[in-house]
């Protein structure tokens, strides 16, 4: 069974560190589902590029609930999330890896639960530590042990893009205690929680934000960002599947135990 799953985020659309890849069609409520499968060291593994393998999914209209159950139908129980960011924080500079621990939500128009009535009933998740904090600590290991320089906290604005933000908003979201501002973070997170999955993220900072950055902002100034950084960001993962204890102690295994898990 598959308990590790990578969702790739802009700059990170191949599994290139699995071998034995293979691609699975996983039918789910939500459509039909394309997930790569493969093994790093011995262990199954799950890739799935958010944006799909040449970008063509802007953040908006990206399928998150059959991203993240597709990923729970192979079994996962652990996903592994990277995401490129704008920071609003001059501590956290390009190219710098931040561990993301709370996010701030603007999104509009995205859905966020796999309850919507009907015979499952209507569920309020708990997202006081949304970001597993069993996860983090073995990615902050990984980091650790690759001697990899890692922010371990940083509050992640999700906007609803595909349009970067103004800044007006950027100055609005800093006021709100903002770190870093992205597009997919959120419903994705919340989904996870929601399917008992573990998640975390880890943000690369690939420039300052409107108003803060001295240029206009580009999507080619993302990707070249992400070109440069991937090979680390390859590294703390595989790092971090390597170290990764077989079984789970945290609270994300039982989120809907009170009314019964999602199936």
């Amino acid at each position: 069974m598959i308990k590790i799953g990578i969702i790739g985020g802009t700059g990170l659309y191949d599994p290139k560190i699995l071998s034995s890849v293979s691609e699975e069609n996983v039918r789910t409520d939500f459509g039909l589902i394309k997930v790569k499968t493969g093994e790093y060291n011995g262990i199954p593994v799950a890739f799935l590029p958010r944006h799909g393998e040449d970008h063509a999914v802007p953040p908006h209209k990206v399928n998150y609930r059959g991203n993240i159950m597709a990923l729970k139908k192979l079994g996962v129980v652990r996903i592994l999330a990277t995401g490129a960011v704008g920071s609003l924080n001059l501590e956290m500079r390009p190219g710098e890896f931040i561990l993301v621990d709370q996010f701030i939500d603007f999104t509009r128009n995205r859905v966020q639960t796999f309850y919507e009535e009907g015979e499952k009933g209507v569920v309020h998740i708990d997202m006081t530590n949304p970001y597993c904090p069993e996860l983090r600590k073995v990615i902050m290991e990984a980091a650790k042990i690759l001697g990899m320089p890692l922010k371990t906290k940083g509050t992640y604005v999700c906007t609803e893009g595909p349009r970067f933000e103004t800044p007006a908003e950027i100055k609005m979201y800093s006021s709100l205690g903002g770190d870093l501002v992205g597009m997919t973070s959120v419903p994705e997170v919340v989904l996870a929680r929601e399917a008992e999955i573990c998640y975390a993220t880890i943000a690369m900072v690939t420039n300052f934000a409107a108003g803060i950055s001295p240029t206009p902002l580009t999507h080619a100034e993302v990707l070249e960002a992400m070109r440069k950084n991937n090979e680390n960001l390859k590294k703390l993962l595989v790092k971090t599947i390597e170290i990764m204890p077989p079984e789970r102690n945290c609270e994300c295994q039982c989120a809907l135990e009170e009314l019964g898990s999602l199936g």
